[in-house]
């Protein structure tokens, strides 16, 4: 839902408005259970993030009816309310004269306004929303306790407090709810639940457009903090095998694209011939060298040391169309069988595992063909519509025949892993430069190698890729651009 509710962001909608819609639909909730013939105790108790945020606009709301009574408790010290649309909404409620508002700063203040919050009609749960785990801290832990005991009708906001909502799970205590308002759509873990008790679904204004289209909250799921204490190879070690007689650089763009994207190790795996050319690129490459002018078996079975050393390995960009590669390929594959790694197919490897899906089928496995290798890849059987998300259809409908997941490049990227499907609209036409495919490629990699799946590996990747190129584009002031000008661009920090 942080996603979608991004997305929405990055769409164009603001999150005061959908702030606004969340909190005025749970008031219509709450109205549509008060009892008519009397005057309605209602206690909000609300958190510092969003959640607590739909809790202050419920509450403005629910103000200026006849037949309510609104104490609103704030958990959390006010300085620390997350986000602008929140702080927003509590300095207006500030500014009301009908709205109670207690402050609960640690438990000990929860005993001192026992008695102000006691015997309420309805009481509404806005302490926490999603991505909450492990155990609950004070006060919220006692706050939890302190609403379960509480007799009146409780509503819970999105999501009961202290529940996963995707999967259900309680990791240490959760409010009880009669009702649970959730937004946009129900969240798999609430539904039949009965700790949710009765599912309420308010629509807020997100868009379709904000689920299956790639935006900021798909490169922010993934862009990680470090820990202090981490140590090299902790965010992945990135193996390329690409290069041959002929192509130097696809390889060398790949290897410093995961470098750029984040990870702490690559190691390329190249021909003698170019082992100095790829070198002289970046004193960062670590090039391990065969004999031969291009890949082929023996050079694998003398290096299966890099297939066991990497957490996610790149093959495809350079290696050539010569029969022998192709057969190395299909011995990559085998050596690797059973080895849970992570793989990204590009170029020339698409073309060599086309006849031999059943190498790849069920793998942990990115390919990324442009639309003459996807033909290749599908032995031309389907025709591709114009129509993107006709044409996503076909790709989802591959994918899930095989159990991977495809990133079909084009001026708006499809990536699908077979079960569902995101479109990409990030780029530019001057991409069509070589070189691109294996920035792109060595994104993806680094992904994979921080353990992401290879769905959200490639849906970031595309986005990722595509605005280092807009950002290239800009800066060369025209489309005269090169691959190795959108190095300087991969970063989370320019895009979020």
């Amino acid at each position: 839902m942080r996603i979608v509710d991004e997305n929405s962001k990055y769409l164009g909608i603001p999150s005061l408005l959908l702030m606004e819609n969340a909190g005025n639909g749970l008031s219509k909730i709450i109205r549509s259970n008060l009892n008519s013939n009397k005057k309605n105790v209602i206690i909000i108790f609300t958190g510092t993030g969003n959640n607590g945020g739909d809790g202050f606009v419920a509450a403005r709301h629910l103000a200026g009816l006849s037949i309510t009574t609104i104490k609103l408790v704030l958990v959390g010290n006010p300085k620390k309310i997350r986000s602008d649309e929140a702080r927003l909404n509590w300095n207006a409620i500030n500014n009301m004269d009908l709205i109670q508002l207690f402050n609960i700063r640690d438990s000990s203040d929860l005993n001192k306004y026992r008695s102000d919050l006691s015997e309420p009609d309805v009481i509404v749960d806005a302490l926490l929303g999603t991505g909450i785990t492990g155990k609950l801290r004070e006060p919220i832990a006692s706050v939890i306790k302190y609403i379960n005991n509480l007799s009146g009708l409780r509503v819970a906001v999105d999501v009961p407090s202290g529940m996963d909502p995707d999967t259900g799970e309680i990791s240490d205590n959760c409010v009880k709810a009669d009702i649970t308002t959730t937004f946009h759509k129900a969240k798999p873990g609430l539904i039949d639940n009965k700790m949710a008790g009765k599912l309420e679904v308010v629509k807020i204004g997100i868009p379709p457009e904000a689920e299956y289209t790639v935006g900021s909250g798909d490169l922010r799921y993934i862009a990680q903090k470090r820990a202090t204490k981490s140590h090299k190879g902790d965010f992945g070690k990135i193996l390329v095998i690409g290069g041959s007689n002929q192509y130097s650089g696809a390889p060398a763009i790949a290897g410093l694209a995961a470098y750029r994207t984040g990870s702490d190790l690559v190691i390329i795996l190249a021909p003698k011939k170019i082992s100095t050319p790829l070198r002289s690129y970046s004193p960062n490459l670590i090039v391990r060298e065969y004999s031969n002018d291009f890949l082929n078996s023996t050079a694998l079975e003398k290096n299966i040391d890099l297939l066991e050393w990497a957490d996610s390995i790149i093959i495809g960009p350079g290696l050539g169309k010569r029969e022998e590669t192709y057969k190395a390929i299909d011995v990559f594959f085998n050596l690797i069988k059973g080895k849970n790694k992570s793989i990204l197919i590009d170029a020339d490897a698409i073309k060599a595992v086309a006849d031999k899906k059943d190498l790849i089928k069920g793998q942990s496995v990115v390919i990324t063909p442009h639309f003459g290798e996807f033909k290749i890849f599908t032995s031309n059987k389907y025709e591709i519509p114009k129509n993107p998300r006709e044409r996503a259809e076909v790709v989802k409908k591959i994918a899930n025949n095989y159990d991977i997941t495809i990133l079909l490049k084009g001026p708006i990227d499809i990536i699908s892993d077979g079960k569902r499907y995101k479109l990409n609209k990030t780029g530019t036409p001057a991409m069509t430069v070589g070189g691109t495919g294996d920035c792109l490629s060595g994104i993806v990699g680094s992904l994979l190698g921080m353990k992401y799946s290879p769905y959200r590996s490639a849906i970031a990747a595309a986005f990722l890729c595509g605005k280092a190129g807009e950002l290239a584009e800009k800066k060369a002031k025209g489309p005269h651009i090169m691959a190795t000008d959108l190095l300087k661009y991969i970063s989370f920090e320019i895009f979020l």
